[in-house]
This record gives structure tokens, C-alpha cells and sequence, in this order.
């Protein structure tokens, strides 16, 4: 290959990559880039041949372009085209158009240039559109070819500007490399070859440059343009109103939701898991909606993103979930039953009556956000001993609709008796037993007519989440027990490449909570079949492929889109406990050697530089004889545990010191705890003394646990 075949053809792939990032961004249609790309092969073929349009031509045709334009945005407008995309559509075309155009004609340096705008600018707009791992590819492919094409482009400038002769004055006669570059036919293609691996270099200079930049600056957690997605349109269930049946249509659905992940494994094999969404009061008979005390909200103040909503007993029942929401019509927030916190990049949170959380709309962006919440409920035996009346405020839970069929009570009072059930908790799971084994799942809503309630209970027998938890809420107020039907999701497929739950439409689940007064709990029953709620499975080695594409797209999202400040708090906290972990190993090392020096040698000590390279040895040899490697990775996990607990006392005491609390030398750590009356003070001096002396290992979650009062704590010093 000579310099001109390569430089053309650097330049081709460069466009050609381009325009493929948008068409994989969505930005156009299969069709135009399959146009684009024969128009390419067209373009090559008659490079340099008469059949090349000329720059007079070129120009008018490029003026032409304006019109088409804005007939396109028109055209746009009639095929309904949603509003945030007609613009960029039409852009798109228009750019593909004048690249089309640009490459037909005759073409100077001028001419590529703008053709290298051209292609950047599509990749630009790619990026707004799509800011996915897919994009990412297509930037692995696009950087190489640019730079390899800008150097190209300069060399062949400069080749223009020096003679042969001049040349000769450069570069001695035997150096091939330059010879090629202006045109001397050499055995073999030096310069030409060098190029890509040139290209490769600047690009590898260029990523070492910008880690640093990378780490510090934090991103937007959305695409430019069109915020990462057009959004789950028609996301039915989650509004202030809902008709009965209306999720079943969800149900039908397999667009992915959101993704998430559990600080503790533990808790996946724990507790039955859902995502609570939203809860509604009111029953019309053919719909649920919020009832006015339900429809009130009240906005929780955050501090630098930390909005907290309710308090524990004990930080062990804290369930920590990393939520990764997809853009949707819908500004419900989900998280496990009785979220305690919320934490992430939000301008507001607001809480409605019944504890459904709402957020800003997102319909064309992602969010991510961690949850925290406590999903232990009271023992049934405390349960069934509750006989504390209901609160007035709690008659609305008990309201049925003046047109509900008389036997639906008569159908529940039956049910209780006949299970001798004696107090809230038994009724409860009386109809809670009785609608999953002596009735049918499906999909297909078969209850009609004017009650459809009683439809679904005298005559079909058979429907979806939404009929049993209807039913179930229903059947308990004729009892006058105070209920309500809640929407979100159950779990979804697991997915273990990634860590983190993937939950879709499909997923879409209805159930029951029941209040009880003596412990203030609302309690989760559950009254569908178990073919409603079988957790998805796939399989083979496609659905593999998928799992492992799933999990570098949400490592992606979360730690190059969403980047934020928490995260890099998190990287800053872990890289400062390893240089803190090495620099006391490498002080322990030196320590032992020089006591070892002294003790059975009795002689001077050896020079500086000779004692580390001597102790690192020592250390590491002895370490990897009685343990092998393994037993170094072991021996390291067994002091993180230690390690955690010293290191986040110590910051609790430098907090402790900026506020005036400064621990006397004859103190003890639990008696300094205990003298100034901190709650988070006593939970992790109770961690660091069950470490540092008991010998106990701190799990993952109390770990995360800790940081989070720490972060909390600090925070309030700042504010």
C-alpha cells in the first residue's frame, strides 16, 4: 500500500466510523446508513477519475441542503415523531447528506478537513444520544483513525511543500522512511506501516493524561441530548390513579426498569424481596386511586444528596440497594419496604401519605441512587397479640365503595370463621391462604362487568397480582381491618455477572400491607399464587453473553455517566485504606528486622536502602513459606476487618476533635462513648472495641454501615 492509498483509506474508515457511532445511537435509520455506506464504495471507486462531482457543483448541491432541511423538520412533524428528537433527526440527515455530497466531489485539504469536522460532529451528537458501551466501541475505533488520518494529512502537506532535491539536504540518502513520504519508491513501506502504531501510542499518552482527569472531575448522569433513552412510555400503575387491570398490561412488557444491587448477599436469601413503589387507599370499585390525605406530600431535606426518612432500632437490619432507574414517565422511586434513606444526585425528595417516594421526572434520563431500609417486620406471635382499636386517622383504610357486592363480606366472614381466626394477623393470612391455593393465575383479565371484584371472586376465579391483592385489601376492610394495596416489582432475574437484580416490566406485582397499631407496622402479605410470582430464568449461552454485556453496561453507567462526588469519595476511601494498609505492613517489616538485627546479632544496623530490600524479602518469603500466595490474600482479608474498624475510629475522633470532644489519655474509648451521648459515637466505638479486642470481624454491611454516619456526620459538621 503507497501513502496515498493509505491516507484515503484512513480517512474513509474515520467517516465510516463516524457515521456507524450514530447510526448505533439512534440517531438514523438502518436504511440511510446501508445508503451512506454504498455512496462511500461509490465515492472510492471514482477517486481521481472524471466522474468526480467539481467543487461548483458540490457547492450548489450543499446549498440546495438548507431547504430539504427544513422540509424534513415538517415531514418530521407529520410522521409524529416524538418533539425532543424531531430536531435531531433532521440534523442527522442533513449531516449525512453533506458528508455524501463532500465525498462525491473533487476534494482538496480543505475539503478533508471538513469532511473531519463533519465525521467529529456525528460522533458528538452520537454521544448525546446514546452514552452507552456501545458508544464506547465505536470511540476505541473512531480515536485511532483520526489521529492516524490527522498525521497522514500533515505529512502529506509537507510532502507537497519539499522537493526532491531539498530533500536530499534533510535526510541523508540512505533513509528510507522520508523517501517514502515524498515519493521514492523503496523495497519496503517503513513510514506507512509506523502510522498505526504511532496513532496507538498518542492515544495510549492520552488515556495516561486523563485518569487523573477521569477521577476527579464528576460527570452528569445523562446523555447530552436525549438523556440516555426516549424513556418507558405508557408506564401504567404508578399514578395517583389506577384502574383494576391496568397493571396486567405492564405485565405484558419486557423492557428492563432498573437494575439493582445489594450491599449484602445475605439479604437476597433472607427476606422475600420487592420494590415498593406506590400505595393506594381508595377503592371506587373499578379503580384505586390516593385518597386526599394520601395525595399530600411532604418534601425531606437533604444534605449534599442525603435525605433521611425514618430511623432503626438496630444498623444490622439496614438493607443498603444501589438503584440504577431507567428513564420513564413516571416519578415514583423505588426501594425495599420502609426506606429509612435515600442518597444520591437528586435536587428534591418528596414523600406522599402512605410513603411512596417521588422524585423530579426523568423521562429521558437515568438515575442512580441508593436506598436504605429496614425490611424486618414483627414476629406473628407479637402480631396476633395486638388488639390496640385503630387510630381515627386510619378509618380511610377501612373504606369500601357504596356499590360492592354484599357477598364479597359474607365471603371473608366465612373465611375467618372457618379458620377460627381470633385477630388481625390470622384473618389476614386466612384470605391470604385461601386466594393463592383455591385460585388461578393469568394473565388474560377475564373479569368483566360492573363489579369486576366480584367477578373475579364468584365466577372466574383466575387473574393477575392486581385481582388478589384487590381482593384481599377488600375482604379485610368488611372485616374492619385496616389495609392497602401497594404496586412495584418483584425482585427480578438475578443476574450474577453483574452482582445486581435485573428488573423489567414483566415484573410488575401488586400486593397487600396491613396495619397494626401496637407495633406501628405496616406488614407485607402476599395473597397471589406462586405462578405470579416465579422469578425469570435464562439460560445458554446467548443469555450468558447478555448477563456479562448487562454487567460491563451498568459498570459503565455507574462509574464513567453517573460518576459523581459519592463515588469518588468511595475511590478516594479505599485508595487511602491500601497506601494506609502497605505503609504498616512495610513499618511492621522494618520494625521486626530491626529488632531481629539487634536482639541475635548484636550488631550495627545495616544502611537504609539495604534494611528495606532486606526486610521486604524476609517478610515476603517467610509470608509466602507458611502460607503460600493464598495464604496472603487470606491473611490480608482477615486484617481488613481490623483495619476498617481502627481506621474509622480514628476519623470519628478527628470529627469528634473539630466539635470540641477530644478523648482524655485516661479514658477508655466505651467510657469517652458513653460521656458524650452520640448515638453514632456508641455504635462504632462498639464496632472498634469488638475488633480491636474481641477479635470479631466487621461484615460488608456494617462496614457501609459506619461510612454512611461517618459521611452523615461529617456533613453536618460542614453545614
Amino acid at each position: 500500500m503507497n501513502f496515498e492509498t493509505y491516507f484515503k483509506a484512513s480517512s474513509y474508515a474515520m467517516i465510516a466510523v463516524a457515521m456507524m457511532a450514530l447510526m448505533l445511537a439512534g440517531g438514523l435509520h438502518l436504511g440511510l446508513g446501508v445508503s451512506f455506506a454504498v455512496v462511500m464504495a461509490v465515492a472510492w471507486k471514482w477517486e481521481g477519475t472524471r466522474w468526480q462531482l467539481s467543487e461548483r457543483v458540490g457547492l450548489v448541491i450543499v446549498l440546495l441542503a438548507i431547504p430539504l432541511f427544513l422540509l424534513d423538520l415538517q415531514y418530521q412533524h407529520m410522521i409524529g415523531e416524538p418533539r425532543e428528537r424531531i430536531g435531531v433527526s433532521a440534523l442527522a440527515h442533513l449531516i449525512v447528506f453533506l458528508s455524501a455530497v463532500k465525498l462525491m466531489q473533487t476534494k482538496s485539504d480543505r475539503d478533508w478537513v471538513f469532511l473531519y469536522l463533519i465525521s467529529f460532529f456525528e460522533l458528538l451528537l452520537a454521544a448525546g444520544l446514546s452514552f452507552s458501551p456501545v458508544f464506547l466501541a465505536t470511540l476505541a475505533l473512531y480515536l485511532p483513525c483520526a489521529i492516524s488520518t490527522v498525521i497522514a494529512l500533515e505529512i502529506r502537506k509537507a510532502r507537497r511543500g519539499v522537493s526532491l532535491v531539498e530533500t536530499r539536504l534533510l535526510v541523508p540518502p540512505g533513509q528510507r522512511v522520508f523517501w517514502k513520504l515524498v515519493g521514492v519508491r523503496t523495497r519496503k513501506n517503513v513510514a506507512v506501516k509506523q502510522l498505526p502504531l504511532v496513532a496507538c501510542a498518542l492515544i495510549g499518552l492520552i488515556v495516561i493524561c486523563a485518569v487523573p482527569l477521569f477521577l476527579i472531575a464528576p460527570r452528569a448522569g445523562s446523555a447530552a441530548i436525549t438523556r440516555g433513552g426516549s424513556g418507558l412510555s405508557n408506564f401504567v400503575g404508578f399514578s395517583e390513579t389506577v384502574a383494576l387491570g391496568a397493571l396486567g398490561e405492564l405485565k405484558r412488557n419486557n423492557e428492563i426498569v432498573m437494575h439493582v444491587r445489594l450491599d449484602d448477599a445475605e439479604t437476597r436469601l433472607k427476606h422475600d424481596l420487592k420494590w415498593r413503589g406506590i400505595a393506594l387507599d381508595e377503592f371506587t370499585g373499578g379503580s384505586w386511586k390516593k385518597s386526599a390525605a394520601a395525595r399530600h406530600t411532604e418534601q425531606k431535606p437533604g444534605e449534599r444528596g442525603f435525605f433521611q426518612l425514618g430511623t432503626t432500632e438496630a444498623l444490622h437490619r439496614v438493607t443498603t440497594q444501589t438503584v440504577f432507574l431507567e428513564p420513564m414517565d413516571s416519578s415514583v422511586l423505588f426501594a425495599a419496604p420502609r426506606a429509612l434513606a435515600v442518597q444520591g444526585d437528586l435536587p428534591y425528595l418528596r414523600v406522599d401519605g402512605e410513603g411512596s417516594m417521588q422524585i423530579r421526572p426523568h423521562d429521558f434520563d437515568r438515575i442512580i441512587y441508593k436506598a436504605f431500609s429496614d425490611v424486618t417486620e414483627p414476629v406473628p406471635e407479637t402480631l396476633r397479640q395486638d388488639v390496640v382499636p385503630y387510630p381515627a386517622s386510619y378509618d380511610r383504610y377501612k373504606q369500601l365503595p357504596e356499590s360492592l357486592d354484599a357477598r364479597v363480606a359474607e365471603y371473608a366472614r366465612r373465611l375467618v370463621i372457618d379458620d377460627h381466626a381470633r385477630n388481625r394477623y390470622d384473618a389476614a393470612k386466612a384470605i391470604e391462604s385461601h386466594l393463592q391455593q383455591d385460585f388461578g393465575y393469568s394473565l388474560q383479565m377475564k373479569a368483566t362487568g360492573p363489579d369486576p371484584l366480584a367477578d373475579f371472586l364468584f365466577r372466574v376465579k383466575a387473574g393477575h397480582c392486581e385481582y388478589f391483592s384487590t381482593a384481599m385489601t377488600v375482604m379485610l376492610r368488611t372485616q374492619g381491618v385496616a389495609a392497602r394495596v401497594v404496586n412495584g416489582f418483584l425482585p427480578g432475574e438475578y443476574n450474577g455477572a453483574a452482582d445486581a437484580f435485573t428488573v423489567r416490566q414483566s415484573d410488575a406485582h401488586s400486593w397487600v400491607e396491613v396495619y397494626f397499631p401496637e407495633t406501628n407496622a405496616w406488614v407485607t402479605f402476599d395473597p397471589t399464587p406462586a405462578a405470579g410470582k416465579l422469578e425469570p430464568s435464562s439460560t445458554g449461552l446467548t443469555a450468558q453473553v447478555g448477563k456479562y454485556a448487562e454487567a460491563f453496561e451498568l459498570l459503565w453507567f455507574q462509574y464513567v455517566v453517573g460518576y459523581d462526588r459519592q463515588e469518588q469519595r468511595t475511590l478516594a476511601t479505599s485508595l487511602h485504606s491500601q497506601v494506609s494498609q502497605y505503609q504498616r505492613l512495610f513499618g511492621n517489616a522494618i520494625s521486626g528486622l530491626q529488632s531481629f538485627l539487634r536482639r541475635d546479632y548484636r550488631r550495627p544496623l545495616l544502611g537504609g536502602s539495604a534494611v528495606l530490600v532486606l526486610g521486604m524479602a524476609v517478610v515476603i518469603g517467610l509470608s509466602i513459606k507458611a502460607h503460600g500466595w493464598g495464604g496472603l490474600g487470606k491473611a490480608r482479608r482477615e486484617r481488613d476487618s481490623e483495619r476498617s474498624a481502627v481506621e474509622f475510629y480514628a476519623r470519628l475522633m478527628r470529627l469528634l476533635e473539630e466539635r470540641g470532644w477530644k478523648r482524655p489519655p485516661d479514658q477508655t474509648p466505651l467510657e469517652f462513648a458513653g460521656e458524650i451521648s452520640l448515638r453514632e459515637a456508641a455504635i462504632i466505638t462498639e464496632a472498634y472495641n469488638r475488633v480491636r479486642f474481641g477479635k470479631q470481624k466487621l461484615s460488608s454491611r456494617e462496614v457501609a454501615e459506619i461510612e454512611t454516619m461517618l459521611l452523615k456526620f461529617d456533613q453536618e459538621r460542614v453545614q
